[in-house]
This record gives structure tokens, sequence and C-alpha cells, in this order.
């Protein structure tokens, strides 16, 4: 028997339209790794939110593989020392894998490059190819959304190999259980099985059906009320759909052309990290650094009232309050959130961005970075620091009084006149906070804070 070769898998946890897997089925025996490292992303390891997704998606991943006559090796640990520890094992002749953007992991690749075959298969492109004619990453994304366009549509998807083949022997591999991914002591994640269902099985089926609504999504995305967006971000993150199988079962005209152009953002923010590994932690425009963030105690209560959803901002309080429940939040209110706390609590955006990390299951290390910079100012292409959001506005032009009754309950009972500013109407029930900042104090303190750059 010909020697295997290690499937090595990260956010690519599926077996269809997955190049690295059928590029090793067809050298010969394949075994599929995964390996929890906690020390390669240093400060970025995977937020709690994520760990229970990825307990229940490895747990569906070896049920699709054992389908097959494989089976998933779990290894806890560094990775490069995990992967050479199993080659030298199995005798394996070389790892295949997806290529990933994030640092830690390029700098793994870049370890193993005399063992390692990279595919792309993660994006809509190979993000190195989508550069400026100096040949340097996009920092802007409506350039990098042109430039695309050259290199589309992707390939078509691959099909499941129709044999994976087994090794002589199997290495030894960690149980599942034994991770402890699952929250406990207490469960906080009770309501996400409510709202999802990891794995390959679910994020295909969701792909299936998403051409029958997307005509609907320019119009619908923007409204917390409605069930508008196709809430496939969790799926992609984790690997479970790959953006070529949605790009194909949407195909490209004006009916999809919105929701593509979201899905071109994930291919933008990779090849952000690519010009600026550090993102996550330093401001894309360097003026910034200087910006008089609060820090004080007063600060870190406000911040605190943010993350329970007691702002006194009913919009506001219910997408923290969907974040804490699901793992998720609509991505109006996202915008709406994030902007709040960088704006009107003049609070550093690195401190949402780790809430949001921890909390978020979808929580992408290149969105979640260009998505808080972009919101903050700070970023190479980002709103003006100047503009500021207006949640009570917000909250009333996109019609989310029935969104606000679901996620504060407190507030159920009022009118949609009267539930996007309790405090305005004199309704605001007992129970439910007076607001932390008033909407003109808040502007004028973080207007009054970016004078001070210039």
């Amino acid at each position: 028997m010909t020697v295997p070769n290690l499937l090595w898998l990260r956010q690519d946890l599926r077996l269809h339209d997955q190049p690295a897997l059928v590029a090793a089925s067809h050298e010969g025996p394949v075994i599929p790794v995964y390996i929890l490292d906690d020390d390669a992303p240093g400060p970025w390891a995977i937020g709690g939110a994520q760990r229970w997704w990825l307990h229940h998606s490895l747990a569906a991943l070896d049920v699709r593989l054992k389908a097959k006559h494989s089976r998933l090796i779990l290894r806890r640990g560094k990775t490069v020392d995990v992967l050479q520890q199993l080659l030298d094992e199995t005798g394996a002749g070389q790892i295949h894998a997806i290529r990933h953007y994030e640092p830690w992991w390029r700098k793994a690749e870049d370890a193993l490059a005399d063992r390692i075959v990279l595919h792309d298969g993660n994006r809509l492109a190979r993000i190195e190819d989508v550069t400026t004619g100096a040949g340097t990453p996009f920092k802007v994304f409506s350039s990098f959304w042109k430039a695309l366009q050259s290199h589309l549509p992707p390939p078509e998807p691959l099909a499941v190999p129709r044999a994976i083949h087994a090794p002589a022997s199997w290495p030894a591999s960690d149980a599942l259980a034994d991770w402890r991914l699952l929250p406990h002591k207490p469960d906080w994640a009770t309501r996400f099985a409510e709202d999802w269902i990891p794995g390959e099985a679910e994020a295909l089926g969701k792909a299936k059906d998403w051409p029958k609504e997307v005509a609907a999504y320019d119009r619908r995305r923007n409204l917390p009320s409605e069930e508008g967006t196709s809430r496939l971000s969790p799926h992609l993150h984790h690997g479970e759909v790959s953006s070529a199988t949605i790009y194909h079962a949407l195909g490209h005209d004006a009916a999809s052309a919105a929701f593509l152009r979201e899905l071109a953002w994930r291919d933008f923010t990779a090849g952000v990290l690519l010009a600026l590994p550090d993102y996550g932690s330093v401001n894309g425009r360097r003026r910034y650094d200087a910006l008089p963030w609060r820090d004080d105690a007063d600060a870190q209560h406000d911040l605190k009232a943010w993350q329970q959803g007691r702002t006194g901002y009913p919009i506001v309080d219910a997408g923290m309050r969907q974040l804490w429940a699901t793992g998720w939040m609509h991505n109006r209110v996202r915008m709406i959130t994030a902007s709040f706390l960088v704006k009107h609590l003049l609070i550093d955006w690195r401190a949402g961005e780790r809430w949001f990390w921890d909390c978020l299951i979808d929580a992408d290390y290149g969105n979640n970075s260009v998505n808080w910079q972009w919101v903050a100012g700070t970023g190479v292409d980002a709103n003006m620091f100047g503009r500021i959001m207006a949640p009570l506005g917000q909250s009333e032009k996109f019609d989310a009084a029935d969104y606000i009754r679901d996620w504060v309950p407190e507030l159920s009972g009022l009118s949609d006149t009267t539930i996007h500013d309790p405090d305005a109407h004199g309704v605001r029930p007992r129970g439910y906070p007076a607001k932390i900042v008033g909407h003109r104090e808040g502007r004028e303190r973080a207007l009054a804070a970016a004078a001070t750059l210039r």
C-alpha cells in the first residue's frame, strides 16, 4: 500500500468542494486531522461561542467521514509540533491543506513548507492574485471588488471523493468530549441549539435554499425584525460550505449581486490581513493612536452595561442580548452596537472587538477586525470617525420594533411609536435602565475627542 498523506483541517470542515481532500485521495490513503491549538494564535485563540460550534461541527464531520470508511483524528497542542509528530508516527509522505490567511496559520504553513501542499478553496479567488497594479493587496473594497471580477466565476465545486482510503493503521486520537469545548457550570449556550445546527449537511441545505430568497436580500437585510439574511456566516467561517458552492448555487445576476458583494467582503478582509497581519490590534490609520479613548472606572461601568444589554437604548440592548443568547447578531445591529460603543461611549474599538470575538459563533479574524475598524473610522477603508450612527433613528428607520420586543421583553408592551425611545415618550418601564449617555452628549464628546487629532 502506498504511504498515507495527512489532511490538515482548520476552518474547512467539509467533504464537498474540499480540494485538499480530493488531492490527498488521488494519491492514496488519507488521515484527516484536526488540531486544537490555543498556542499559535496567541490572544486570538478561538472564543467560547466558536468552541460550542466547533464541538458540534467536528462531531458532524466525523460522522460523514465514517460513512466513507474514514475517521477524524483529533490532537491538541502546538500545530507544527503535532503535525511533525504525526508525520513520524504514520510515515505519511506529506500534508495536504487549504490555504489560510490568519497570520498564525501562515506562520505554521511556512514552518512546514517542505512537507505541505497548499490548495485554494476557501475563497472566491486566490487572494494573492487579486492585487493592485503594484502587486500589493487592495486596502479599498470598491477597488478590490472591481478587480475580483476578472477572477470570477470561481471553479465549479468539487464532488466528494467516491472513496477515502484508510491507512493500514490509524494513529491515536483524542476524544472530542475530553476537549471540553462545550460550556458548563453554567451552560450559557442553552439557546444556541434552538437557532443553529452546525455541520456540512445543514450548510449545504441552506446554500441550496438561499437562491429562493436572495432576490429580496438587498431590501430585507437591514430589517432586524425580518429573517432577511442568509444565516450562512457561521457555516462559511468554519468552512462547512465553500464560497464557490454558494456562488454557483446563486449564479451571477442582478438578483444576487448585493449578496455576492458581501461574500466578496470575506475575500477582501483576507487581503487586508496579507498586508496588515496585526490588524486586529493596531489601528489601520496610525494617527488614531493618539485618540483619547475613555479608560476610567466610568468607562468600565459603561462597557459592562453595553455587554449586558443595559444601556437604555433599546436597539443596542436587543442586539447585545441576541448576541449573548444565540452567538450571533443581525448585521445592521452589529454596526449600530459597535458605533454606540466607539462613538457614544468613546470606548476603544478593541474592547468591543474582543467581546465579539468571544461571543460570536462566526468570529472571523479578518472580518471582525476589519468591520470594527470600519465602524470606528480607524481602518484603511473605513467610515469617517465623525459619522456617528443615531441608534434611536436607526431603530425607527429600519422598523426594529418587533426585534426589540423579542430581545428586550421589558419593553414588549410598548407601541411601535414609543418602543424605540421610551425615555423620550415618558413610558420607560420600571426595571429598564435610563440611557447611560444622551445622544447629543455622546456625539459631542466623540467629536471633541476627534478634534484633538487635528
